[in-house]
């Protein structure tokens, strides 16, 4: 079935719609209320975040735009310290849209929060002109202990540079699907709060904690750099890169360390605490190729410098310009 512009009247076909796919899969005794705002439990301290996600294609290797709209907010939350608890959904469907397809978005949806240990508690709907083009909203809710001193203000020389594991999976996958190239890379699209959960639960001294997503993790770690007044360096030699992900950076003349993930995290920790956070991230299930990257260092504030396999070094900027293609 196609969608028409009746889906988003508000008479029966939206009604037909939200039971038959949205409350059909996402079903729980919050949402199944199905009242204009959900009540449920909350804590002293929360966390809030909301996204938009308009990738092309709906569909790829390892996910699909509705696993990306879960993991995207749920590692959103985890970046703060929270424990995700609560997510809402807006679907904007244009006209044509395939319910086929809209169902299959919403079971990866509910999988994904499944394994992240969320739910969804409210939802809409809205039906606008086009060619079959479907996107997503997602808001989050998490909660904080109180007791979480994650701060880029607590930053000094020596805290360790962590990678939770191989880059550029995802925006590879991405670009590889526009442009029509066939290899058996697959996107990282992960939820990550496994991992900051079990780094707090083990008093690891974080100083910070960021998802590595538009801008790769050079974009990311100036941002660190600036708002902790700190020089970080990295080695070249110990960034892991997928080979395949490697040959085809060097085919299009890509450099991994901008390029955008979906399930990649970077911390810096308290350099006493370095060995056993990595241990910790790699017992985890979307860990098992973190490294140590790089360190801070004593030099000019506000930048991030990079030791190459060559033995030289070079500034390594933010990212400027757009980064195509747009991966969520």
């Amino acid at each position: 079935m196609k969608i028409t512009m009746a889906h988003g009247s508000g008479g029966k076909a939206t009604s037909d719609l939200i039971k038959n796919i949205f409350a059909k899969h996402l079903h729980n005794p919050v949402l199944a209320r199905m009242e204009d705002s959900a009540v449920v439990k909350g804590a002293n301290i929360i966390a809030m975040t909301t996204d938009s996600f308009v990738v092309t294609p709906l569909f790829f290797k390892g996910g699909d735009i509705g696993k990306l709209a879960v993991c995207g907010t749920v590692n959103d939350l985890a970046m703060s310290g929270a424990v995700p608890k609560y997510l809402t959904c807006g679907f904007i469907l244009e006209e044509s849209a395939d319910t086929d397809d809209i169902e299959r978005i919403v079971i990866s949806m509910a999988m994904t929060a499944i394994e992240a240990g969320v739910i969804f508690v409210a939802g809409d709907t809205k039906v606008i002109e086009g060619k079959g083009g479907i996107y997503l909203n997602t808001s989050g809710v998490g909660f904080l202990s109180g007791n979480e001193n994650i701060s880029s203000a607590n930053c000094k020389q020596g805290d360790v540079v962590i990678l939770s594991g191989n880059l550029g999976d995802h925006h590879a996958t991405i670009l590889s699907a526009r442009m029509n190239i066939t290899n058996s890379i697959e996107s990282d699209c992960a939820p990550l709060n496994e991992i900051t959960k079990k780094l707090l639960e083990n008093s690891i001294r974080i100083k910070f904690m960021r998802d590595v997503t538009r801008g790769g993790l050079a974009t990311v770690l100036n941002e660190f750099a600036v708002s902790s007044k700190c020089c970080i360096m990295l080695q070249e030699e110990h960034i892991p890169v997928l080979e395949q992900v490697r040959g085809f950076c060097d085919i299009l003349g890509l450099d991994p360390i901008y390029m955008g993930n979906e399930g990649k995290m970077v911390s810096i920790v308290a350099r006493e605490d370095a060995q056993k956070a990595l241990d910790i991230i790699r017992s985890c299930r979307y860990g098992e190729n973190a490294a140590i990257v790089g360190e801070v260092i004593s030099g000019e504030e506000n930048t991030v410098l990079m030791k190459t396999s060559v033995g030289g070094t070079r500034i390594v900027p933010e990212l400027f310009g757009e980064s195509l293609p747009r991966i969520c």
